[in-house]
C-alpha cells in the first residue's frame, strides 16, 4: 500500500459546508504529510495544517517548507496562499493569560486562512480583572468572541455576563494539579450560570474558529435571504 493510499483529500468541503479542508498533523508522519502536501500542490489547492509541531516542520521536504507559512506558538501551518483578510473584524478572540496564548492563535491563524480578520485581546483573566474591564468597550464591538481559558476558566463565565457577543468558550489545559488537563475548565464552562455560552472541546481553538465561520455564514445567508425576499415584495 502506497503513502497516497492512507488519505483522501476533502476539496469539495468549501462548497459542501463553506469551511474548508484542514490537516490534523498530529499522529501523522513527516512522509504522509508531504504526500498530502504533494496531493494538495497537484490540485493547486492551498491547506491549513493543525498541530504541527516544530520537529517535524522541520522535517518535511524543502520544497513544501518553502510554500509554508508556519507559526511554532500555535503549531499551525498555511500551506499555499491563503484567502485576503478582510475586515473589520468581527470576531474578537479573548486569551485569559499568556499561557493560553497558543490556543488562541490557532483560532487567529484558522479564520485568518478563510480569510477572516481578528483582533486578538490578550492577558485579561479575572484575577487582574481591571485588565478585562478597561477593554470592553473594545471587546464589545465584536458580534462574536472566542474566549480561551484553563485552570478555573472563570473568564468566558464573567465575560458572557458583560457582553451580548455570541461567545464561544475554549477550556484550555492550562493549570495545576485538579485542573486534570483542561476537564475542570470544561466542567466550569459547561456549568457556567452565564447564559447561552457555546463550549468546544479542550485546547479545541481550530474548532472554535469554525463555529465562528459557521455563524457568520448563517447571518449571510439570512441576510441574503431577507434581501431577496425584500427585493420580490
Amino acid at each position: 500500500m502506497s503513502v497516497s493510499d492512507e488519505f483522501v483529500l476533502d476539496f469539495a468541503r468549501p462548497e459542501r459546508i463553506g469551511l474548508e479542508e484542514a490537516i490534523y498533523a498530529a499522529g501523522k508522519s513527516p512522509v504522509q504529510i508531504d504526500a498530502i502536501l504533494d496531493a494538495a500542490a497537484a490540485r493547486g489547492a492551498p491547506l491549513l495544517l493543525t498541530r504541527l509541531d516544530a520537529d517535524k516542520h522541520a522535517a518535511l521536504a524543502g520544497h513544501h517548507r518553502d510554500r509554508i507559512d508556519y507559526c511554532a506558538v500555535s503549531r499551525t501551518a498555511i500551506f499555499g496562499r491563503a484567502r485576503p483578510l478582510t475586515g473589520p473584524a468581527r470576531i474578537g478572540i479573548v486569551a485569559a493569560g499568556t499561557s493560553d496564548v497558543p490556543v488562541a492563535r490557532e483560532a487567529v491563524r484558522t479564520l485568518a486562512y478563510q480569510g477572516h480578520a481578528t483582533t486578538l485581546f490578550a492577558d485579561v483573566g479575572v484575577a487582574g480583572l481591571w485588565r478585562l474591564t478597561t477593554r470592553l468597550d473594545e471587546i464589545r464591538a465584536h458580534p462574536i468572541l472566542i474566549v480561551a481559558a484553563g485552570m478555573d476558566a472563570a473568564l468566558p463565565s464573567v465575560v458572557g455576563g458583560l457582553v451580548a457577543s455570541v461567545l464561544i468558550a475554549v477550556p484550555t489545559s492550562v493549570g495545576y494539579g485538579v485542573a486534570e488537563g483542561g476537564r475542570t475548565a470544561l466542567d466550569a464552562i459547561l456549568a457556567s450560570c452565564a447564559p447561552g455560552i457555546t463550549v468546544v472541546n479542550i485546547d479545541n481553538g481550530y474548532g472554535a474558529a469554525c463555529a465562528a465561520m459557521r455563524l457568520l455564514q448563517a447571518a449571510r445567508t439570512l441576510s441574503e435571504a431577507n434581501r431577496v425576499e425584500g427585493t420580490a415584495a
